[in-house]
């Protein structure tokens, strides 16, 4: 056996170090955490001083059992977990669940999985830092102590199913917030006004009046004044610039310009990372430091000099503004720039390189530049035009990277000025007057939310991924792509000293993957804010923020800490169960139905928003009442008796279609087009209350396309195998079972036999990833599928028994019919309906 054994958290971490080190090395993997709090509410001891107490996963036994035998016969135990409070807490439980002797265990660490580092930490061992454990401790018995508290008030008095979070409940509050402030927004317009020089030889020159007229009257005006005019350049200034390149990426700017380059979902980019960091690629991608090594600054600088020369270089040291942030961290950069493509796949080959250049640029020179600004007189008019654009003398770090904005509509390269000169008269092609609107503050995507979070010192660079996933697993935020709407505006025009005037249209309020509050998250925030100011309290949950770190750090006893927070907390807790269901508000009256005279309500129920004429079925003697789910922003608080009426037009019937009725609805899984009793579903770009008969037709012809390719090939003696198109490729389709199809073999060679063999040797499939999968197909569709495959085999096999009379073949149809769920029940009989038409 080996000396030593090192113990890491993944399988993929502990096959890189494990090459690094000798035969006298172990590596072996934790699988991540091995022990939490159970769940329930004895979890922590209140009353002995928020004492948790721990249990080992289930799935972890085996693990455990494992590492125990090895740590058993070797001489030394490394715990190699990650380098923060995280990870700090993983190898404190391994220390504690494997019954480690102090003498013999070791606690190492290193930002990076390359041989010098995990050599460096070898040989510069520690103890376990309590201190780091305990804020981790903290963090998890107060999120509990929240959680186990907050959640059944949310589910008595708002519905069950709730749930609510220190930070989660703050990201929430934050995105109805904005939600709010667009809603009030008052959109204003005015005139900006642009004039168009025409340079010869095809070139131009735009210029703008940096004042904005707010009526047509003033734009009128002024081009009226303009006619005749002489246009000549009054002043020309240049003046050298420098542009710096943006520090290393941190956890939280890793996300936001993987979002804005890569079009990554926050927990992608982590995902991808953490791939990339256990490959030995690049440095731990959990900080909030801009700092990074000499060792590193000095590997950037050999790759600048032999890529682009001594002139691109200039070593810079970032310092990061957050007090909180671990200047002893690295900032997330490659482990060694010389190398350009990790060889890995694809995404990770994009997320590193944009590692790569960010972190490179940053040990770049400046980028020189030269801005110019000609303002332009008008010979009949005191106002002057403006023209403005840069040039590049040395690109700097500009060669290697380029930091994208927010501004969806910001420049990225500002224009070029062509060659002008202090008197030079120019000749005006058009002076456009467009009508312009203001725009409301931007919705939040999944990084600028993080941006949001981290600036108001919420959260850590180990929650941020979490939180966001969190708020929209429960329900919460959405995050869609949603279509804007027309909006007319108005031009005026001089060319040619005519005014001419026009009315154009434009798209404005597309929205692509932003998040957006929910109806419950309007109820539960504004119920949360109301009677648990602190929980949502920005400044508050910073303070709790900074409270972990001191004990971190040693200042703070983390169950004093704890203490200080559940006595008010729980007293709230107390106080709000007094609280009338009826009183928080999950309803409103919109008005009376002005064909039935009922009531028209809009409620939050079970399934999220939805509007309702008359009473419930126990207040009216049983009539029921009519229902519709509100449309995508669409809010209780906000709908108007109008918006709620036109939600009952459904079902829609758009007419007739080769003689059959087409008819849009809404349903369960979305809005669909019903047809000749096959269903087909409108795509979310399509709103299903103005879809056209045409557009729904091209739907209907589309969903007959793609089933005619889905069908590779049928059997008329046994319907029940098929063999189909599916999204990942061909497959067999034997019942309710799905079965892969072996490579080399061509799907339209495959006979019934073979088909049959390969799906009786296909194991039933038990659900995707472990315990967080869905279950299983029941007990009665895998036993149907069972006696479908067996029972056709028997029929293949014996040729006598296919070629049975009619009433036969009935008998054994019906048996089938018989043993099947209702999905199999179905195809089953309208195959045999076919069959006795035949």
């Amino acid at each position: 056996m080996s000396k030593n054994l090192v113990i890491v958290e993944s399988p993929a971490k502990a096959k890189t170090i494990e090459g690094y080190l000798g035969k006298d090395f172990k590596v072996a993997s934790s699988m991540g955490h091995i022990r939490d709090l159970p769940k329930g509410g004895d979890a922590i001891d209140i009353e002995n001083g928020f004492e948790p107490t721990y249990e080992v996963s289930p799935e972890k036994k085996d693990v455990i059992q494992k590492l125990r035998k090895l740590a058993e016969d070797a001489e030394t135990v490394y715990l190699a977990s990650d380098e923060d409070r995280e990870g700090e807490a993983i190898s404190w439980h391994l220390k504690e669940v494997l019954d480690l002797n102090d003498k013999k265990t070791r606690r190492i660490v290193f930002t990076e999985i390359t041989k010098k580092a995990i050599i460096n930490a070898l040989q510069n061992p520690r103890g376990i830092d309590i201190d780091l454990v305990n804020a981790q401790q903290a963090r998890r018995v107060l999120d509990r102590l929240v959680g186990y508290e907050l959640s059944p008030i949310l589910w008595k008095k708002i519905k069950t199913g709730l749930s609510a979070g220190r930070v989660q409940s703050v990201a929430v509050r934050l995105v109805v917030e904005r939600e709010r402030e667009i809603s009030e927004f008052q959109v204003k317009s005015s005139y900006k006004v642009n004039a168009i020089f025409d340079l010869g030889k095809g070139k131009q020159l735009t210029a703008e009046l940096s004042e904005r007229f707010q009526t047509e009257q003033e734009v009128e005006e002024f081009l009226e004044s303009c006619k005749g005019a002489k246009f000549s350049i009054s002043d020309l200034q240049t003046r050298p610039s420098r542009r710096s390149p943006a520090p290393p990426f941190t956890t939280s700017t890793l996300q936001q310009e993987a979002a804005r380059k890569l079009g990554f979902s926050v927990t992608q980019t982590m995902v991808v990372a953490q791939k990339l960091y256990e490959a030995g690629k690049i440095s731990y991608m959990r900080t909030d430091s801009v700092n990074l090594s000499d060792e590193a600054r000095q590997g950037a600088q050999r790759q600048i000099v032999s890529e682009f020369g001594d002139k691109y270089h200039q070593p810079r040291q970032f310092k990061t503004k957050s007090s909180s942030a671990q200047e002893a961290h690295e900032a997330i950069r490659p482990t060694d720039f010389s190398v350009l493509d990790p060889g890995m796949e694809r995404n990770a080959v994009r997320l590193y390189e944009l590692i790569w250049k960010r972190a490179i640029a940053s040990q770049m020179a400046d980028a020189e530049l030269e801005k110019t600004t000609a303002t332009i007189s008008i010979s009949t008019n005191q106002r002057t035009l403006t023209a403005s654009g840069e040039v590049v003398k040395f690109d700097g770090f500009l060669k290697v990277y380029m930091e994208s904005g927010d501004d969806e509509d910001e420049e990225e390269n500002s224009k070029v000025l062509p060659p002008l000169n202090i008197g030079q008269i120019l000749q005006l092609d058009e002076l456009v007057a467009r009508q312009v609107f203001t725009r409301h503050a931007p919705r939040y995507t999944e990084a600028s939310l993080v941006k949001k979070l981290e600036e108001m010192g919420i959260g850590r660079p180990s929650t941020y991924a979490p939180t966001i996933a969190t708020v929209q697993k429960r329900g919460y935020v959405v995050k869609e792509t949603r279509e804007g709407i027309e909006r007319r505006y108005n031009v005026f025009s001089l060319k040619d000293d005519k005014i001419s005037k026009r009315e154009d249209t434009e798209i404005t309020g597309a929205e692509k993957n932003k998040l957006f509050p929910t109806n419950t998250a309007m109820v539960v925030n504004d119920f949360l804010v109301e009677h648990f100011p602190d929980i949502t309290d920005y400044s508050f949950t910073s303070d709790i923020e900074q409270e972990f770190d001191e004990i971190a750090s040693g200042k703070l006893e983390w169950k004093k800490m704890i203490e200080n927070f559940y006595a008010p907390f729980h007293k709230k807790v107390s106080k709000t169960e007094l609280i009338e269901r009826s009183s928080v508000g999950k309803s409103r009256e919109l008005g009376v139905d002005p064909k039935t005279g009922k009531n028209v309500y809009a409620k939050l129920g079970k399934f999220g928003a939805y509007v309702q004429i008359g009473e419930n079925p126990d207040d009216n003697g049983g009539e029921k009442p009519k229902f519709a789910s509100l449309r995508p922003g669409q809010f209780i608080e906000s709908i108007t008796l109008d918006d709620a009426m036109e939600l009952f037009k459904m079902p829609r019937d758009l007419g007739l279609f080769e003689e059959k009725p087409v008819v849009v609805n809404i349903g369960r899984f979305g809005p669909y087009v019903l047809h000749d009793k096959k269903f087909v579903s409108i795509p979310k770009d399509l709103d299903p209350y103005t879809i056209t008969p045409e557009r729904a037709i091209e739907l209907i012809e589309a969903k007959r396309v793609a089933d005619a390719n889905k069908t590779i090939k049928v059997f008329a003696e046994n319907p029940d195998i098929q063999i189909l198109n599916g999204r990942f490729g061909p497959y067999i389709k034997a019942g309710t079972k799905n079965v892969k199809i072996p490579k080399g073999k061509l799907p339209a060679d495959l006979t019934l036999e073979e088909c049959l063999t390969l799906a009786e040797n296909t194991p039933e499939k038990k659900g995707r990833f472990g315990r967080f999968a869905k279950k299983a197909a029941s007990a009665t569709e895998e036993k149907a599928t069972a006696e479908t495959v067996k029972k056709a085999a028997k029929k293949t096999a014996a040729p006598k028994k296919a070629a049975a009379p009619k009433k036969a073949a009935k008998k054994i149809a019906a048996k089938k019919v018989a043993k099947k769920t209702s999905a199999v029940k179905k195809t089953v009989a309208k195959k045999t309906a076919v069959k006795k038409k035949k």
